[in-house]
């Protein structure tokens, strides 16, 4: 049995896949037996022939994973087991004194990889021209059941969970006084940080409004339609992915550990704006931002090499238990009292109108829209990304203890 110093142990962590890996990944890319081109001109069947032709050849033939794994492995990554599972993070200090820790929080069907070009701008933002007091020591960790992070081995992992062992992480980081930022899956977790209110949390940034999913909004001014409309349509033609993960993820986790060409397509057909922008980078050779070829391959090479694709979608089943046995408590979820900071980015599923934002929390602190940028935000725009973290919390820097 673990001593309590050795369960709470902080290790140091580097990347090293063997080469038979990657080997293995090239021949089953090589043997795909793919369907035949859709019947449609547009993605209304789900991700294209031709898209995924394009992808695949550049995966086996071009796409050199170990530049994802140097880049990682520059980086302070460290592993500590909380609540049973051992948990990966990257822990970058600012060079800058009096930096506020940040714990940002990745999504599905992302991972740290989406977030890696914000590093220099939040750790260092005189190199990326900010201010030294706009700096953040950032932490970022891998969801349970993602990346190289550990899979939960028992029931219970929702957000929540994983929003409390973020806070037993900045408590072990020595952090008293932290921020934390989410989108997607990362932003479900950083509300559920924002409800808990853990000791030392000072405040909370999403870039994607989680509370809407659990019921109508008002829909009274113009941009409200606008959202509920792009909210509908998401829920009629869009969901597919978010349904299947949260009720059969062992199911679809077959085909996502058995062919890296259906786990590619996979992670690729979530929202429509991101669609269409990673398959002009892989059709047209046209990036949108920093969603490049080698960079989305990146993060999907890191769930085919991690094997994580089935306990990646079972965080979806946890979080739809978790939200059916709280509907029928009948009790509403605690207020989120902190200061909350929201950014809406123009590409993303529902463009979040600032009054939804309020509907859903009392002390909104920081609201911006921006003109380029859709989901994977962090990813596609890093500097406006990091420009608007620290807009969000250069109000928290001073207050609170």
């Amino acid at each position: 049995m673990a001593t309590t110093e050795t369960a709470t142990e902080i290790r140091p962590f580097n990347v090293e896949i063997p080469e038979e890996q990657i080997d293995d990944l090239r021949r089953r890319i090589a043997a795909t037996r793919l369907p035949s081109k859709e019947l449609v001109a547009d993605r209304s069947q789900g991700v294209q022939l031709a898209t995924i032709r394009e992808l695949a050849h550049y995966w086996a033939t071009d796409y050199d994973w170990r530049k994802a794994e140097a880049k990682l492995n520059a980086l302070p990554q460290f592993t500590t087991e909380i609540d049973g599972v051992n948990i990966h993070f990257i822990h970058v200090r600012s060079p800058h004194e009096n930096a506020l820790p940040l714990i940002m929080t990745h999504g599905w069907p992302g991972s740290v990889i989406e977030l890696l070009e914000t590093v220099g701008p939040l750790t260092d933002p005189t190199a990326h021209g900010g201010q030294a007091e706009d700096a953040f020591h950032l932490v970022l960790p891998s969801l349970p059941g993602y990346g190289f992070s550990g899979e939960p081995a028992e029931l219970g992992w929702n957000v929540g969970r994983v929003a409390q062992a973020w806070a037993e992480l900045m408590h072990r980081l020595g952090y008293t006084r932290y921020v934390a930022q989410g989108g997607d899956v990362g932003a479900a977790v950083t509300d559920a940080m924002g409800r808990q209110a853990p000791r030392g949390l000072l405040g909370i940034h999403t870039n994607l409004l989680v509370t809407v999913l659990a019921g109508p909004q008002p829909a009274e001014s113009e941009q409200e339609r606008a959202a509920a409309d792009q909210l509908a349509t998401f829920r009629e033609s869009g969901f597919g992915y978010f349904l299947e993960m949260a009720t059969r993820p062992q199911t679809i986790g077959y085909a996502l550990l058995d062919s890296p060409v259906a786990l590619a397509a996979w992670l690729l057909d979530h929202d429509t704006d991101s669609y269409y922008k990673i398959s002009s980078a892989f059709v047209d050779g046209e990036p949108a931002g920093n969603l490049t070829r080698d960079n989305i391959l990146d993060n999907i090479t890191l769930y085919w090499l991690t094997g994580t694709g089935a306990s990646a979608a079972r965080s979806y089943w946890e979080d739809g238990q978790a939200a059916a046995a709280a509907a029928a408590s009948g009790q509403a979820p605690p207020e989120v009292s902190l200061p909350v900071g929201f950014t809406a980015f123009p590409g993303e599923i529902w463009r979040t109108p600032r009054s939804w934002v309020e509907n859903s929390y009392p002390n909104v602190t920081y609201f911006n829209e921006v003109d380029r940028g859709g989901h994977f935000a962090a990813w596609e725009e890093p500097e406006l990304f990091s420009e608007e973290i620290r807009a969000a919390f250069s109000s928290l820097r001073r207050t609170g203890t």
